[in-house]
């Protein structure tokens, strides 16, 4: 294996393989994603926390419906909880757009270093390495996006994932019309 310095990757025949994503060549892909990112964060937050809420409710009722028999289902709660979240991600960022949904409605995409669109794999492991980075590590991952070009976090890094603004992509040309 070898590496070289220019902003190349690791490869297992002796040479290097570019970024697909440079950020000195197009810097336009990594405007303001470390803002955006931010919001779409938010977004996913309440779009993953509007079912876990509506679950618990069910449950308290269902509680005192069943005159506290079904309560007892609160401790299923938390698990699905966390397996919803992993789920959401992973069919998210495994989906055609390669993004969550407020990574949607913010315009960005999670790539990997080479180019490639997200798999179902690498967007459940994406949100478990964040939480777990970001348990432990918290203000070390938020400033290692503040000091790189391609505004990368710590789990990025980790992943070989890039997240870039989708809105500034140049429109893929028509075929030509034949009448």
């Amino acid at each position: 294996m070898s590496y070289s310095d220019s902003g190349n990757a690791w490869r297992n025949d002796g040479g290097s393989q570019p970024h697909a994503y440079d950020p000195y060549l197009h810097p336009e892909l990594f405007r303001g994603v470390a803002t955006r990112r931010v919001f779409a964060f938010l977004i996913d937050m309440v779009v993953i926390s509007v079912p876990v809420i509506l679950g618990y409710l069910f449950i308290a009722v269902f509680g005192v419906v069943t005159l506290g028999i079904g309560w007892a289902l609160f401790w299923l709660a938390w698990p699905a909880s966390v397996i919803w979240a992993i789920v959401y991600y992973g069919a998210c960022i495994g989906g055609p757009s390669s993004a969550t949904i407020g990574m949607r409605v913010m315009d960005l995409e999670l790539r990997t270093w080479y180019g490639a669109s997200g798999y179902f794999v690498l967007g459940a492991t994406h949100a478990v390495l964040f939480w777990v980075t970001f348990s432990f590590l918290s203000p070390f991952v938020v400033l290692v996006g503040l000091f790189n070009g391609r505004r990368r976090l710590l789990h990025d890094f980790v992943l070989g994932t890039v997240v870039i603004n989708n809105s500034v992509r140049a429109p893929v040309p028509q075929g030509a019309r034949t009448y």
